[in-house]
């Protein structure tokens, strides 16, 4: 499973950061970001096993950056 964060789209509300503070944090831009992430282009992506919180960070999300697909 891939969690996939548009990362330019982000608007640094920190509704992902709410509910899911185990993978989201603040970067130094303001916007949020995947903790231990990986930039590729102009997103970042983490592989992970389960979706856990981050199904509840991409509903929440008021612009729609964060995908998570199987």
């Amino acid at each position: 499973m891939k969690v996939i964060q548009q990362h330019e789209k982000c608007i640094g509300c920190g509704s992902c950061i709410v509910l899911c503070p185990k993978y989201w944090e603040m970067g130094d831009d303001s916007k949020a970001k995947i903790v231990n992430s990986k930039k590729i282009n102009s997103n970042y992506e983490l592989e992970v096993k389960q979706a856990e919180c981050n199904k509840d960070a991409e509903e929440a999300c008021p612009v729609r950056c964060i995908m998570v697909k199987e």
